[in-house]
């Protein structure tokens, strides 16, 4: 038998805890109701929170989408199929290579990510359970309704070969619908043979305001590729984690690394590398000094 002792002890701890679970429902209530949370889409998730909405949401579909029976997949027709698809309706939030999201995905919050690696983290069995049932409160759209078993199908089976596209390719497969791959243009000139100094990077030639470009970065769904430092998003790795990136002397392929070359980059990738599968998101001159402003900063 529990001595008394043990009993209040027992007693004042399941006190604790509901008078702790009652004092952070009125706290949420009160932040609810006084509306200090910032719902704008403009305002990125706090990591945190966007870690816990990421996590639930992979608990949630990996639960639901395990029953779930795979046909075969992969003969070219289904694949061809799926990519007609996946151009008329996934490609404007999620993009694909060489192919950038429309302003609506750019915009979103959470941010859409791109399905480029989508068969790496996710099995063909969830792709298929998410493409049919959507994601709540994300603006994914369940497709149960507009799309036959046949096509949602399709659309996983071309997503298992999306990893291997080329801008080209893409552009090849999704011709109705995407955009014209854009025709390669002479580089300019190099950048300067010399990188510049750390000093001279990030410190008296650095041009352009790194607050605003943190902005047009979140904007214009750079975090959806990239780790970015000040960025909230999903730990993903298609592109380049961009960490750092001040301290690294070559940038683009192997140009070196200065303000003016990573303006460039950001505007026009495929104009310095035709093969490459980053985009060019139609960022204007002073969006991508902001942007590299941001990037470059001492210290980040």
């Amino acid at each position: 038998m529990p001595s008394n002792r043990t009993r209040l002890i027992l007693k004042t701890a399941a006190a604790t805890l509901v008078l702790a679970g009652v004092a952070g429902a009125i706290g949420g209530a009160v932040v609810l109701r006084a509306g200090w949370y910032d719902i704008g889409a403009s305002a990125q998730h706090l990591q945190p929170v966007y870690t816990l909405l990421e996590q639930g949401m992979h608990y949630s579909v990996r639960r639901h989408a395990r029953a779930v029976a795979v046909p075969p997949l992969g003969a070219p027709a289904q694949v061809a199929r799926g990519a007609l698809l996946y151009s008329a309706h996934c490609a404007q939030c999620h993009g694909g290579p060489g192919f950038a999201q429309s302003t609506i995905g750019q915009s979103m919050q959470p941010l859409p990510g791109p399905l480029v690696d989508a068969s790496a983290r996710w099995q063909p069995r969830e792709l298929y359970w998410i493409t049919r049932h959507g994601i709540k409160m994300s603006g994914m759209p369940a497709w149960e309704f507009h799309l036959g078993e046949d096509d949602l199908w399709a659309v996983v089976a071309f997503m298992g070969v999306l990893p291997t596209l080329s801008a080209r390719d893409y552009a090849a497969v999704s011709a109705p619908a995407a955009a014209p791959v854009a025709t390669p243009v002479a580089t300019p000139g190099r950048a300067p043979a010399a990188p510049p100094s750390q000093g001279q990077r990030v410190a008296s030639t650095l041009q352009g305001d790194p607050e605003r470009g943190r902005a047009a970065l979140a904007q214009h769904a750079c975090r959806a590729c990239h780790m970015i430092p000040g960025l909230s998003g999903p730990e993903t790795y298609v592109g380049r984690p961009l960490a750092g990136l001040a301290e690294r002397r070559f940038i683009a392929g192997g140009l070196p690394n200065n303000q003016a070359t990573l303006v460039r980059w950001i505007r026009d990738p495929q104009a310095i590398d035709p093969h490459t599968a980053m985009p060019a998101m139609g960022v204007s001159e002073r969006d991508a000094l902001d942007m590299s402003a941001w990037l470059l900063r001492p210290g980040k």
